[in-house]
């Protein structure tokens, strides 16, 4: 792709299974993409209340009282010790911090952006924008001269799948070996279903057991989208390695980005309340067992999801026919193909319907199952 250019947006494709689905006698289930449904907690809502006289502009950096609340979060509920706050910095939403982290970051032309196979398409996006080459690979072994920048996303978009300590030590070393930066996407980290992370927490890449103790050259993004309902905030943050971090700093002051200082407050408040976060959490796991115990009925078959706000399904045929399929329920899916080349038989589930909606989605499931 010449520099400059950029792909169609690959959800216009979408528009007419959207018109099939809600031709149903019962109205259309959206589940193809992940906007939270649920309200905003109302302690945050009454933090962005509390604070809109904002006559001055923010600081990029943020407030000293956002900045703490970052990293006390970080040590509370993803074990990672040893954070300043300093190493910690917040954005608008995560989806901008991704797609400009590799331009920010230096990141340019006859350089690699490596990315996971299964792929939220805003990674290569982001290498499309700085002008790099991106390369699609779970394997650190895989992952050549000349990398630039490493995206791991755990749990992940669109599969839900997590990597564990072991796997995240072997995949930072690899990146040190070239000289490479390397981001943990781990916006679904609250959100464990299955497996050890039922009942324990997805490891984060900055965890201690992962870098051991030395953040040089890691970041992990988080967001409070999904644990939180705070999508239409734009509230997320980036943390990790200092010399990043400031280069960050500097780039995103030059552009005049900066959280709204109202913003800021609520994210105060949501970082130091899990009372919300185990309530929304426990909504998203009843959804997800209806819909998933529909889906398997139903004839597909759920690969990894353990993790996270999706549902990975295949049938076992292209994809386009299980969303055509899907459609003629009044469901709405998202394709395999959005997400890479490598999953071309799989769709991607949404949980953020409200519960009749799943239920609906679920009973409509379940009448075409083979008895």
């Amino acid at each position: 792709m010449a520099l400059g250019a950029l792909p169609e947006y690959p959800w216009d494709l979408m528009d007419p299974y959207r018109q099939r689905a809600a031709a149903h006698r019962d109205g259309i289930v959206d589940l193809s993409i992940g906007s939270p449904v649920d309200p905003t907690p109302q302690v945050v809502r009454d933090a962005l209340a509390a604070a809109t006289d904002a006559h001055s502009y923010p600081t990029t950096v943020g407030t000293a009282a956002l900045r703490r609340a970052i990293v006390a979060w970080y040590e509370r509920r993803r074990g990672v010790t040893g954070l300043e706050t300093d190493a910690v910095l917040p954005t608008i939403g995560s989806k901008e911090l991704v797609a400009l982290l590799p331009f920010m970051l230096g990141v340019g032309e006859g350089d690699l952006v490596v990315h996971p196979r299964a792929a939220y398409p805003t990674y290569e996006m982001g290498a499309i924008f700085a002008g790099a080459r991106s390369m699609a690979s779970d394997d650190p072994a895989e992952w050549p001269d000349g990398t630039r920048l490493v995206w791991l996303n755990s749990p992940g978009n669109p599969d839900g799948r997590v990597l564990g300590v072991d796997e995240l030590r072997r995949a930072v070393g690899r990146a040190r070996e070239l000289g490479a930066v390397i981001v943990g996407d781990e916006c679904y980290a609250e959100l464990g279903w299955e497996g050890p992370w039922r009942d324990t927490a997805v490891p984060s890449i900055l965890d201690p057991g992962v870098t051991g103790g030395d953040t040089t050259h890691v970041l992990a993004i988080y967001s409070l989208s999904k644990q939180s309902n705070m999508a239409g905030y734009r509230a997320a943050f980036v943390a990790g390695c200092r010399e990043s971090i400031a280069r960050l700093t500097t780039a995103r002051k030059h552009a005049g980005l900066m959280v709204p200082a109202p913003l800021q407050a609520a994210m105060v408040v949501a970082l130091g309340d899990d009372a919300h976060v185990a309530e929304q959490k426990e909504r998203y796991r009843a959804r997800r067992d209806r819909l998933k115990g529909a889906l398997e009925d139903a004839g597909f078959r759920i690969d990894h999801s353990e993790a996270g706000l999706y549902l990975w399904a295949t049938e076992g045929r292209d994809a386009w026919e299980s969303i055509g399929r899907l459609a003629d329920l009044g469901i709405l899916g998202g394709p395999g193909y959005f997400y890479g080349a490598h999953f071309p038989e799989h769709v991607r589930l949404s949980l953020t319907a409200p519960d009749g909606r799943v239920a609906a989605a679920a009973e409509r499931l379940r009448a075409t199952a083979v008895r």
